[in-house]
């Protein structure tokens, strides 16, 4: 009996124990996963490597691979009292951040969301909401 479970277990227990591990594959190292208001500065080299500008677009410049765009662009709007704001935003895919100028000539760190075909909403570290569009 101990025999015929030991030849029916022995199977199984190789089966399991020859499963590897499917190695990591690493992103870019030139991209972030999130964007952050700091991320509106100089191109790097290694991004100057797929830097496009395109005068057609709505945006200024784009960096990166296929399928790994970050695209860089200039917005407009109001803020949440209704007062005019514009700035500097870099987006990858649904998300982004960069940062704005208020009527007083203050700048603030902001986190947008698209909405719409060129519409994006806002929010600032202090809970402050943007109505933006892009120029």
């Amino acid at each position: 009996m101990t025999r015929k479970l030991l030849l029916i277990l022995l199977p199984f227990w190789l089966l399991i124990s020859c499963k590897k591990e499917l190695p990591k594959i690493q992103p870019q190292t030139f991209f972030k996963e999130v964007i952050t208001p700091d991320d509106i500065k100089t191109i790097t080299p290694e991004e100057a490597k797929t830097y496009h500008k395109d005068l057609k677009r709505k945006y200024e410049y784009r960096t990166g691979t296929s399928g790994n765009y970050e695209y860089n662009y200039e917005v407009s709007g109001v803020n949440q009292e209704g007062d005019s704001v514009s700035g500097v935003i870099n987006i990858k895919g649904k998300y982004g951040a960069g940062k704005i100028i208020n009527k007083d000539k203050s700048s603030a760190d902001i986190y947008v969301e698209w909405m719409d075909y060129g519409k994006l909403k806002g929010r600032d570290k202090k809970g402050n909401s943007y109505k933006l569009k892009v120029n």
